[in-house]
C-alpha cells in the first residue's frame, strides 16, 4: 500500500536532517535518483547516455539544485546538458558543480531566442526542476511560455520528459494544476510520495511516479492518503471459508432499474453475481427482473420492501429516474442503517449528517452529481472547484454528509469523514462509458456484503437488531461492525478492481456490458491462481 503526505508533513520530516547538517546528503541522494531516472528513460527508448542531449529547467532553490546536480553527473558521463535558469536565487554549489562537468547555462531571458528553441526541440530528454513543492501560483513570465511551447510538442519532436519531485505547477498536497504544465513521462519523487501527485488532476500529469528514499521515512508523519497496490487486492478480496454457506458469504441487496431505464439494474446486478457472493438479492419492476433472470438466473427477484428482506448491504439508485416505487425502497434502505451504497438518482434522498445518521453509507457520485448534492447541503462547491481540486472536493463533501463519499475520475478519490482517504488509477479511458458507474455500483455492494458478513461484530449486530425487531422497537440503527476505515477501504477496493476490468486487450472497443463477463478472471489473476476452466 502506498502512503502519501502533505508537504507540511514532508518539510517536517526533512527538519531534523536539515538541523543536524545533512542538508548537502539529502540533495546529492536525490540527484542520484534523479540522474538514474534519466538514464533509465534514455534505455527505454533506445539511447544512450554517452551523446544525448539533457535540456535542465532549473529554478530557484533545492529543486533547481536537484536538477542541475543530476545535470551535472550526466553530464560527466557524457550528456550534451544546457540548463534555463529562471530563478534570481540558483542553487550557487548546485550551478557551479553544473558548469565545471560542461554543462551550459542560459537565462530566462534568453528563452525567445531560436537557438535555444532549436536546442529544446533538439533534446532527448528535458528535466523539469522549475517548481518545488512551495511553488505558489504556477509558472510565469518567459519559463511558463517555454513550457507551453514544449507542451505542445508531438510526435517523434517531443522529448522524453522527466519531473524534478513533481511536474512544475502542480501542487504538491492537494493536485491542483496552475499555469503551463509540462506533462512529464517520469516523475522521480523524493523521500516520501506526496498526496498531489496521488490525486486528480495532477497526476494526469505525472507518468510513471517513481519514489527515491532520502532518509527521512522514520520522520514521516501520519499519511495524508492511501493507495492500494496488487498485492493489497491480492489480500483483500474476499475468499470464501470451508464452513461458509451463502448467508455467511453475504447477501447483497441491489434496488436499480426501472420499466424506463432496465439496463441499469441488470449491469449492476451482474456485477454484484460476478463477484461471488453467497446471494444477490434484486428489487424492483417484475419487468426488469424477468430480464435478469434471463442473463442471471441465480439472483432472487421480487417487490418486496427492503424492511422485510435479511442482506447484509445494499445497493440503491443506478436508473431510478421517475419511479416512485423504486425510490420509496431506496428510501427505506438507506434508513435501514446497514452499509449502502447510494448512487445515481437516489443521491438526492441524502442530507447533511446528524450525528451518525449517515455513517452506513458509501455515496458514489461524479463532479456534477457531488456539486448537485452540496448545493442542497447550502455548500457553494461548484462542479468547476470540484474538478479542479477533487481530493479536497471529496473530503469536504465527506465532512458535510457525515458519510464515505466515492468521487469518481481519472483519480477516484475515496474520503471518510474520519479522515480517511485513498485514491485510485487503476483504470483507462474506456471505462468512460454509459452503464460503467452501474457496474462499478454492483461490483461494490458485493464488496461490501462480503465484508460486512466476516466482520468480528456482525453476527452480534444481526442479533441484537432481530430483537429489537421483536421488541417492537422503532427507528433503531442496525450496527454492522465496520467502520469509517472499513467502509472506505472497501470502496477503493472496489474501484482498483473496476479499474482493473479495463487493462486487457487495452485496443480494443469496450462497452459496460463486457465488463462484468471479465471480472472472474481478472479476480483470478489477481489473487495469482488461475481461473477455472
Amino acid at each position: 500500500m502506498i502512503s502519501a503526505h502533505t508537504t507540511a508533513a514532508i518539510r517536517a520530516a526533512e527538519q531534523p536532517l536539515l538541523a543536524a547538517g545533512h542538508g548537502p546528503e539529502l540533495m546529492r541522494r536525490a540527484a542520484h535518483g534523479l540522474t538514474l531516472g534519466v538514464v533509465k528513460i534514455l534505455r527505454a527508448r533506445g539511447r544512450s547516455l554517452y551523446g544525448a542531449r539533457v535540456l535542465v529547467l532549473a529554478g530557484s532553490g533545492n529543486n533547481g539544485g536537484d536538477a542541475l546536480y543530476a545535470g551535472a553527473a550526466l553530464a560527466t558521463r557524457g550528456a550534451r546538458t544546457t540548463a534555463v535558469l529562471t530563478g534570481a536565487r540558483t542553487h550557487p554549489e548546485a550551478l557551479a558543480a553544473f558548469r565545471r562537468a560542461g554543462g551550459r547555462c542560459v537565462t530566462e531571458e534568453d528563452t525567445a531566442q531560436l537557438a535555444l528553441w532549436d536546442e529544446a526541440v533538439r533534446a532527448d530528454v528535458v528535466l523539469d526542476g522549475l517548481l518545488g513543492t512551495g511553488g505558489r501560483g504556477g509558472l510565469r513570465g518567459a519559463g511558463a511560455e517555454l513550457v507551453a511551447r514544449l507542451q505542445d510538442l508531438t510526435g517523434s519532436v517531443r522529448p522524453a520528459v522527466v519531473a524534478c519531485d513533481l511536474p512544475s505547477g502542480v501542487d504538491a498536497t492537494t493536485g491542483a494544476v496552475r499555469g503551463p504544465v509540462l506533462r512529464a513521462d517520469t516523475t522521480i519523487t523524493f523521500g516520501a510520495h506526496k498526496s498531489g501527485l496521488l490525486a486528480a488532476p495532477g497526476e494526469q500529469f505525472c507518468g510513471t511516479v517513481e519514489l527515491v528514499d532520502i532518509g527521512i521515512s522514520s520522520f514521516l508523519g501520519e499519511a495524508a492518503l492511501f493507495r492500494l497496490e496488487a498485492a493489497d487486492l491480492a489480500a483483500q478480496l474476499p475468499r470464501p471459508a470451508a464452513a461458509d454457506h451463502k448467508y455467511t458469504r453475504g447477501v447483497a441487496g441491489v434496488v436499480a432499474g426501472s420499466r424506463q431505464y432496465p439496463g441499469a439494474g441488470l449491469l449492476a446486478v451482474a456485477a454484484a453475481s460476478a463477484c461471488g457472493p453467497g446471494m444477490v438479492r434484486y428489487l424492483g419492476p417484475a419487468s426488469v427482473a424477468a430480464a435478469i433472470h434471463v442473463r442471471n438466473p441465480e439472483v432472487v427477484c421480487s417487490e418486496e420492501s427492503p424492511r422485510e428482506l435479511h442482506v447484509q448491504a445494499w445497493l440503491v439508485g443506478p436508473g431510478l429516474d421517475g419511479d416512485g416505487a423504486q425510490r420509496d425502497r431506496a428510501a427505506d434502505a438507506i434508513a435501514s442503517g446497514l452499509p449502502t451504497v447510494v448512487d445515481a438518482g437516489a443521491l438526492e434522498l441524502v442530507v447533511p449528517a446528524q450525528g451518525q445518521k449517515n455513517a452506513h453509507l458509501i455515496l458514489t457520485p461524479h463532479a456534477g452529481e457531488l456539486a448537485a448534492i452540496m448545493a442542497r447541503a447550502g455548500s457553494a462547491l461548484d462542479r468547476a472547484r470540484i474538478e479542479a481540486e477533487p481530493l479536497a472536493a471529496a473530503r469536504a463533501a465527506a465532512q458535510l454528509l457525515g458519510a464515505v463519499v466515492l468521487l469518481k475520475g481519472a483519480t477516484t478519490v475515496v474520503a471518510a469523514p474520519d479522515g480517511t482517504v485513498f485514491t485510485q488509477a487503476n483504470g483507462t479511458p474506456r471505462l468512460a462509458t454509459a452503464g460503467s458507474g452501474d457496474t462499478l455500483a454492483g461490483i461494490l455492494v458485493a464488496l461490501l456484503a462480503m465484508t460486512a458478513a466476516q466482520a468480528p461484530a456482525h453476527h452480534e449486530a444481526q442479533a441484537r437488531a432481530h430483537h429489537e425487531a421483536r421488541e417492537g422497537a422503532s427507528g433503531s440503527q442496525i450496527g454492522t461492525g465496520l467502520t469509517p476505515h472499513d467502509l472506505a477501504r472497501t470502496a477503493a477496493l472496489a474501484a482498483a478492481l473496476h479499474g482493473e476490468l479495463s487493462q486487457e486487450d487495452r485496443d480494443a472497443p469496450l462497452n459496460a456490458g463486457q465488463l462484468a463477463g471479465r471480472i472472474p478472471h481478472v479476480w483470478a489473476q489477481l489473487c495469482q491462481i488461475k481461473p477455472q476452466q
